[in-house]
């Protein structure tokens, strides 16, 4: 069918993905943008899990300072090649995962990194709030399940709401430059620095929800 050139760019600016994969995706979905831009993403996440098992030594290290030098952040980023590591969807991606970052807080990069004293410490928390409904036990440990997935979703980056577009995940935006680049990416560390604030990676408040 005949897709037209606005729609493509559309698409383009909406998923940053190549332009022959947009017109290629709106061809599939029939002119369907919604429908086409969850075909890219399905595109972003099969290359990703191609690629998740090669090395990734090559990479850079970002930074980004905002609120006049109140909050900065470092994170290091990882792909399998200097050449991509020096590409601009590459560099892109860098800035856009620090200034995330700065904006929402994560603590950990992945569920992998949620230390054991961490998740037993949630889990109580959630427990005895569920167990102060007065719900029987198997509807408690349901509620403290279904929390412990918002903690994941609030506090590890790579599940957060990317913050220029919370209709994806970083995760999402990590596998769109997967799918570009053709290399496997993945964030290793990050640090956040809030003026007078001692832990880099610290969020005021977490034991208090």
């Amino acid at each position: 069918m005949d897709i037209n050139a606005s729609l493509v760019k559309e698409l383009r600016d909406r998923s940053g993905a190549p332009m022959m994969d947009c017109k290629t995706a709106l061809v599939e979905a029939r002119g369907d943008l919604e429908t086409a831009h969850k075909i890219l993403r399905q595109k972003g996440q099969a290359t990703a899990a191609k690629r998740s098992a090669k090395a990734t030594s090559e990479g850079a290290v970002g930074s980004y300072i905002h609120g006049g030098g109140r909050i900065g952040v470092l994170v290091e980023v990882n792909c399998e090649t200097d050449f991509v590591a020096r590409t601009a969807d590459f560099l892109a991606l860098i800035k856009d995962l620090a200034m995330h970052i700065a904006a929402s807080e994560p603590r950990f990069v992945d569920r992998e990194e949620v230390t054991e004293d961490v998740l037993r410490d949630e889990r109580e928390i959630y427990r005895q709030q569920a167990k102060a409904t007065g719900k029987p036990d198997a509807v408690v440990e349901k509620i403290t399940a279904g929390k412990m997935e918002k903690f994941y979703q609030e506090f590890c980056l790579v599940e957060q709401p990317f913050v220029k577009d919370p209709s994806i995940s970083v995760k999402d935006l990590i596998h769109s430059v997967i799918a570009k680049t053709g290399e496997n990416i993945r964030v290793k560390r990050f640090a956040r620095f809030v003026l007078g604030q001692d832990d880099a990676r610290k969020t005021p408040g977490n034991t208090s929800r």
